[in-house]
C-alpha cells in the first residue's frame, strides 16, 4: 500500500492504474463499518483507494472538529491488511487551500433532518468535498455505509444531478452484537452511556416488529419507537418516518419507509436508521 498526500501525486500514481477503480471515503478511525466497505471495494475492483481526512467544512463551530478522534497509523496497518492501494490522506490546505471559496450546495433532501439539527452547512460541506474527492480520484464506484441513509440520498442525487460518471455502492450497517451501530463517536461514551444507546437499535426493532405484526399508521409506529427512547431516558433529536427515495413525509409504512433517529447520549451524537416492512 502506497500513502499519497498530494492531489497531483495521487494522480499520478492513479495514471496507469488498473479499471475499475473503487473509492471508499472516509474520515478514520477505522471500524468494522469502514472495513466491510473496503473489503466490498477490494472485491469488486482491480484498483483501491481510500481517502482519510478529516473534513472540517461539514463541522458547525460547536461540532468536534478538534476532538473527532484520529490514528493514522493505525488506520494504515488496517488498510493495508485489507488490501487497499493506496491511502490518500491530504492535509486540510491540500484539499482546501488558503483561497479556497468555491462550494457545492444542494437543495431539498439537503435541507432537512440532519440539516435541521447541525446545520445547512453539514451537507454543503460533505457535498463539496465528495465532489472534490470524485474529482481528484475520479473512481468508477464509490462507497458508502446504509448508516448515513440521508448522506446516501444526497450523493445519489449529487451523482444524478452533476453527472458524475460514478456507481455509488451502499453497504449494510455494520452493528456490535447488542445492535448499536458502529460508529467513531463510540468513544465518547462511558459504559452506563453505552448501555442507553443501544435504546436507538431497540426503538427501530421495536417499530418494524410493529410493522411486520400490520401496524402500517405512522403515528402508531413512532409511538411504539418512541417508548423505547422514554424507557432509556432518551430524547431524540428526531425521530421520523420518511420516503426512502427523497425522505419526503409518509402516509402509510410500507417497504420503503426508512425510521431515522438521532440523539445525544452523553458526549455523542448518534444517528441510527432502518427500512421498515422491507423483506
Amino acid at each position: 500500500m502506497r500513502t499519497v498526500r498530494t492531489v497531483a501525486e495521487l494522480r499520478e500514481a492513479l495514471r496507469e492504474a488498473p479499471r475499475p477503480l473503487g473509492l471508499v471515503p472516509t474520515m478514520g478511525a477505522f471500524h468494522e463499518g469502514h472495513l466491510s466497505l473496503i473489503r466490498r471495494a477490494r472485491e469488486q475492483n482491480e484498483t483501491v483507494v481510500v481517502s482519510l481526512f478529516v473534513n472540517p467544512a461539514q463541522f458547525a463551530p460547536n461540532e468536534d472538529f478538534d476532538a473527532y478522534p484520529r490514528d493514522e497509523k493505525r488506520d494504515g496497518r488496517l488498510a493495508e491488511a485489507e488490501g487497499v492501494d493506496f491511502l490518500f490522506a491530504p492535509s486540510v490546505d491540500e484539499v482546501y487551500p488558503p483561497d479556497h471559496q468555491t462550494y457545492v450546495v444542494m437543495e431539498g433532501i439537503a435541507t432537512i433532518l440532519e440539516a435541521e439539527q447541525r446545520g445547512t452547512s453539514h451537507f454543503k460541506g460533505v457535498i463539496t468535498v465528495v465532489t472534490k474527492l470524485f474529482n481528484m480520484v475520479g473512481p468508477d464506484r464509490a462507497y458508502f455505509g446504509q448508516k448515513d441513509a440521508q448522506q446516501v440520498l444526497v450523493i445519489r442525487k449529487l451523482v444524478r444531478d452533476l453527472n458524475f460518471p460514478v456507481e455509488i455502492v451502499v453497504c449494510p450497517t455494520i452493528r456490535e452484537p447488542d445492535g448499536l451501530a458502529l460508529s467513531s463517536r463510540n468513544v465518547y461514551l462511558s459504559t452506563p452511556e453505552r448501555e442507553r444507546a443501544t435504546a436507538l437499535s431497540r426503538s427501530l426493532n421495536a417499530a418494524d416488529e410493529a410493522v411486520a405484526s400490520g401496524e402500517s399508521d405512522p403515528g402508531r409506529v413512532l409511538a411504539v419507537a418512541r417508548a423505547v427512547l422514554d424507557e432509556a431516558g432518551i430524547e431524540p433529536e428526531y425521530l421520523e418516518l420518511r420516503s426512502l427515495e427523497d425522505l419526503s413525509p409518509v402516509e402509510r409504512v410500507n417497504g420503503s419507509t426508512l425510521l431515522a433517529v438521532a440523539a445525544r447520549v452523553g458526549n455523542a451524537r448518534l444517528i441510527d436508521n432502518a427500512i421498515l416492512g422491507g423483506t
